[in-house]
């Protein structure tokens, strides 16, 4: 099995999914480890003395004018992670809480949070025994960073609450602990706080959103591809000198692999056939400017992204000079203004894939084809209702793209008056990018349905090898009328498991 080890330099995007999706191993470094150790020399030290210091000796947020005794403090730690375990509604995906945890526990070991060396430890050994906590889709604003989703988190480190175990079973989480042979931590001094303050929810869905839209959006260029074929569109216009005048590297990349994908098609360049036409429409001659503006927010969004991952985000902070400093580094705006620019690059990727596969449908836009690529139009309605899915999708997509970063609701009595929403951009373009899904097998399903009857004219070899993988995969082609949802249901499956790359880049080679 894969293995994690963990510094006190962050982590990679990589690393993340492999624990997230991967069930990776996680493994504490030695330098961490002494990290660690250090800093919590500092807190104790702090502790110790007469003054109060946030988050050491004090109460939180609004409350932290009051001073707190020694003999209180281990009872404040619980009572913080107890009292921020608020969440309510359906519980969130395994694979998030994963990699909130993974995150967490990733500036825990920066060696800036004062925990010490043995709730790391835990942390560590809760993942790798494939305990996840139950934690609920509301209660974070994403500023102090997820507050109730890792108190959810840290809940399950004291065994308390419930969780998910290994073989998918929800038990209270001191059993569960105690069948992996985990103690329960006790928490102390600032250690609750420092498993509470982060962006760490947010983030992870950031990178796993990121590398879903990375094999979407080369998905969405041989569509794209497909559709200009089955239209008799012209590969002109993906011309590198073209794009060279415009130099938007995501337009070029979206461009060259639409351009590899028709490379050797009987198709294209039909301009003045039967039905004479000077230029495509939008929807297929801008297929690379707008899926190229989506790639260039991705290149944007990965940027912050691995800021992030490279980020100790905690309030306060322990300083290699030994201070303890209050910090806004909490606040998620950052990621949740990414995490927003890509529902919106998104919500406009699926509108203009629903058009064309619009104008695939209407006999009077498609250039010969059957009204609704129907076999008996009239007796049959062929592929009508597969656009209403398709459109249905579309509009939720551009609800979807809604930001959530514009909100803000103040919280804790004004003294939390500025919140970034963060888990909500995060929460919704999940959503968003599983929609896109849909809509990029819906435009697949239909293109290739066209591209088989246009009787006499031999498709790309990369259109081809892209058929009859579909095909293999159980949607099947044209005919009668047929119950349609198992069609869409596999064209959902091959898009979202990667077949329409791994068949295009069989011929084509790697696409950018």
């Amino acid at each position: 099995m894969h293995t994690v080890v963990l510094g006190t330099s962050g982590t990679t995007a990589a690393d993340v999914i492999a624990v997230a999706r991967g069930n990776a191993r996680i493994e504490l470094s030695a330098e961490a480890v002494t990290a660690l150790a250090a800093s919590r020399e500092i807190v104790d030290a702090l502790a110790a003395k007469p003054e109060p210091v946030y988050g050491v000796s004090t109460g939180f947020g609004a409350l932290a004018t009051r001073h707190i005794g020694p003999d209180l403090r281990a009872q404040l730690q619980r009572n913080i992670v107890r009292s921020h375990a608020a969440g309510m509604g359906p519980r969130v995906e395994r694979e998030v809480v994963r990699a909130l945890m993974f995150l967490r526990l990733k500036t825990v070991c920066s060696g800036h949070t004062g925990v010490r060396p043995e709730v790391a430890q835990t942390m560590a050994d809760v993942l790798n025994a494939g305990i996840t906590p139950v934690v609920h889709e509301y209660g974070s604003l994403g500023c102090s960073g997820d507050l109730a989703p890792l108190s959810h988190c840290a809940l399950t480190l004291m065994g308390e609450g419930d969780a998910e175990g290994p073989d998918g079973e929800l038990k209270p989480a001191g059993e569960l602990l105690a069948a992996h042979g985990i103690a329960p931590v006790e928490l102390r001094e600032k250690e609750g706080l420092a498993l509470l303050n982060g962006t760490d929810g947010m983030l992870g869905m950031l990178v796993m959103a990121l590398a879903d839209l990375d094999a979407l959006y080369k998905s969405a260029d041989v569509t794209a591809a497909l559709s200009l074929e089955a239209l008799l569109g012209t590969d002109k216009v993906l011309a590198p000198e073209l794009h060279a005048i415009r130099p938007h590297p995501g337009q070029a990349a979206s461009a060259a692999n639409m351009l590899a994908v028709l490379a050797g098609s009987e198709l294209t360049g039909h301009h003045q056939d039967d039905a004479p036409r000077v230029q495509d429409a939008y929807s297929v001659r801008c297929a690379p400017q707008v899926a190229g503006a989506g790639r260039d927010t991705m290149a944007h969004a990965r940027l912050v992204a691995d800021r992030e991952l490279a980020s100790a985000v905690d309030n306060p902070v322990v300083l290699a000079d030994g201070r303890v400093e209050s910090n806004g580094n909490f606040h998620g705006a950052p990621v949740a203004y990414v995490l927003d620019f890509l529902a919106i690059a998104a919500a406009d990727l699926g509108s203009i894939a629903e058009r064309r596969t619009d104008r695939l449908l209407d006999k009077n836009r498609s250039h010969g084809l059957p009204p609704f690529l129907a076999d008996d139009a009239g007796v049959d309605s062929g592929l009508m209702i597969a656009q209403y899915t398709q459109a249905a999708l579309v509009s939720e997509m551009k609800r979807l793209a809604v930001p959530a970063s514009a909100d803000s609701i103040p919280s804790s009595a004004m003294q939390e008056d500025h919140v970034s929403m963060g888990w909500s951009a995060a929460r919704k373009l999940r959503t968003a990018v599983d929609n896109l899904t849909r809509i990029v097998a819906i435009e697949l399903y239909a293109a290739t349905r066209a591209i088989e009857l246009r009787e006499g004219l031999t498709p790309a070899p990369a259109s081809r090898a892209v058929i009859e993988a579909v095909r293999k995969a159980g949607v099947e082609g044209p005919g009668p009328d047929r119950f349609l949802a198992p069609d869409l249901a596999a064209a959902d499956e091959f898009v979202r498991s990667g077949g329409v790359v791994e068949a295009a880049e069989g011929v084509t080679g790697p696409l950018a």
